[in-house]
């Protein structure tokens, strides 16, 4: 291949949109005098965005700034939370003066966040007793590893096991196979409160609150009035029982975690307080907070049962609508609640890829990629997975590098949506794709290849979390009646067909994908 042919393949797999600025705002001008609008914050893991939206779904302003993750030790990602306080703040403060409005003219606002990056602070003074613990976190491995070896967890899965042989109740089922993962709050909750000294103290006398970025948000935005989250939040932890829709007793006692931290669950689209009128000049009624999956899948107008959506930015996130029935996974999928909304209750079965957006940013920044795996999940599930590089020749060139990118990429999406297609045996629709990486053609077209599925990318990609919390809040208020009309607002873009003879072409390449991926498996001690 030239040189400037392999330039140009490069140039075209790798690209999508840059990542946004540390400080970025925009403005449509002018008021809109009294027309509605929605705000809504989305928190993700490298950025967090305010946006304005109008009852047609368009944003009038925005503001975004860069999260400045923490790294004491090697494996170890946190986040100062009085400074991601802030800068929430500032980024609302700067959306509102970008749309041309005043705070006066936001109706409500929506929340939602990466799950899992959770915090403990004092009930009393208010003050963390230590940073934000991330979702990335590894400090845990160890402590995974002990807990899914232990005598107790084997008795729980054997025990469960028996149950579900009597009773069919899909409960057990969950529980017979259940294992810690270090994404999850637990062990990481486990590692804090066995490490952190004050907390312990206070721990003695109920002074401890728990809660994940959402939870810290509302608790600092209402003034410390209200400690919550909400059931699509809640259900990620590791900590919630999606069968018996509360918290769960038996993973609490199991770890000996005090019920009396965690914090009240509400309905993801409804009541959660107002914001302090002193900190933006008027109170703001926040009437949704949502995780950010589920807020995608929402903004995805996923309905109905069948409904799918693949996320593709930081992570990669495959989302089924299995409807009012959690589904009960012996293969790694993580049954959650996407949302509930006054007696509706809809539940999502999730398979996730942790680290996507890494590789695209590595194969910028480097000018060379290298497949990687850092933690792969279900059907996989081996958090203790590496980096690999393995067939390289004297004829390997940078693009067949990058491809080989691509289709590890394409290879993983394929992995999930076939244990989903297997596990639910649920009759799914076309897959709906949003996120940053999603902005590749060539990525999409691969996808739909592997999956036999149509691809519909939306035109509104780049931020469909935001777009469903504001969705999610906006309902709550009356600003949109129902779901019909969120439909006519999600747009899509371009749409992606299988081609019939592709995937026999890739049969034997995906085979040497699963020896290298066998291989990178267990690495680290």
């Amino acid at each position: 291949m030239e040189d400037k042919h392999r330039a140009s393949f490069i140039h075209k797999v790798l690209r999508m949109d840059s990542p946004t600025a540390d400080n970025e705002t925009s403005s449509s001008g002018g008021s809109e005098g009294a027309e509605k609008f929605v705000l809504a914050v989305d928190i993700g893991t490298t950025s967090l965005r305010s946006h304005i939206y109008n009852k047609q779904g368009n944003i009038k302003g925005a503001s975004s700034k860069r999260i400045q993750l923490l790294h004491p030790q090697p494996g170890w990602y946190e986040m100062d939370p009085d400074l991601l306080v802030k800068q929430v703040i500032d980024s609302i403060k700067e959306s509102i003066r970008a749309a041309g409005i005043t705070v006066h003219d936001v109706t409500c606002m929506g929340i939602t966040t990466q799950r899992n990056t959770f915090l403990t602070w004092d009930k009393t003074t208010g003050k963390p007793f230590h940073n934000f613990i991330t979702w990335q976190d590894l400090r845990s491995r160890n402590i995974v590893k002990s807990w899914n070896n232990s005598l107790r967890m084997k008795a729980l899965n054997n025990g469960s096991s028996i149950l579900h042989m009597f009773t069919r109740q899909k409960r057990f089922l969950s529980a017979s196979v259940l294992k810690f993962m270090s994404q999850q709050v637990t062990m990481r909750l486990i590692w804090v409160l066995e490490n952190v000294e004050e907390l312990r103290a206070k721990l003695a006398v109920n002074e401890v609150c728990l809660g994940c970025i959402e939870t810290w948000l509302l608790y600092k935005l209402t003034r410390e009035k209200l400690i919550a989250t909400d059931y699509s939040c809640a259900s990620g932890t590791g900590l919630f029982d999606p069968y018996q829709f509360e918290w769960s007793t038996i993973v609490c006692n199991l770890l000996n975690i005090p019920m009396e931290i965690l914090p009240e669950i509400r309905d993801t689209s409804g009541d959660f307080g107002s914001t302090d009128p002193a900190i933006f000049g008027a109170a703001i009624p926040i009437t949704a907070v949502v995780s950010d999956q589920t807020g995608a899948l929402f903004g995805e107008c996923c309905f109905e049962v069948g409904d799918i959506k693949c996320t593709m930015g930081t992570g990669t996130f495959l989302d089924l609508n299995c409807g009012d029935t959690p589904h009960a996974s012996v293969g790694g999928l993580y049954p959650i609640v996407g949302w509930k909304i006054g007696s509706e209750t809809t539940f999502v079965a999730e398979g996730s890829i942790t680290d996507t957006g890494s590789i695209i940013e590595w194969a910028k920044s480097l000018e060379l990629v290298i497949p990687l795996f850092c933690v792969a999940m279900a059907p996989i599930n081996d958090d203790k997975a590496v980096t690999t590089l393995i067939g390289l020749k004297p004829t390997t060139t940078k693009a067949h590098i990058v491809r080989a990118l691509l289709e590890n990429l394409a290879f993983r999406v394929k992995l999930l949506y076939e244990t989903i297609l297997s596990e639910t045996k649920i009759p799914l629709s076309h897959i709906r794709a949003d996120g940053g990486v999603c902005n590749n053609d060539f990525l999409m077209q691969m996808i739909a290849d592997f999956t036999n599925q149509t691809i519909d990318r939306a035109k509104q990609r780049a931020n469909m979390t935001s777009l469903g919390a504001a969705f999610l809040a906006g309902l709550a208020k009356g600003i949109w009646k129902n779901k019909s009309e969120l439909r006519n607002i999600r747009d899509s873009e371009t749409v992606f067909t299988a081609e019939k003879d592709a995937w026999p072409t890739y049969k034997d390449r995906f085979v040497q994908w699963e020896k290298a991926v066998h291989r990178s498996r267990e690495w680290y001690s």
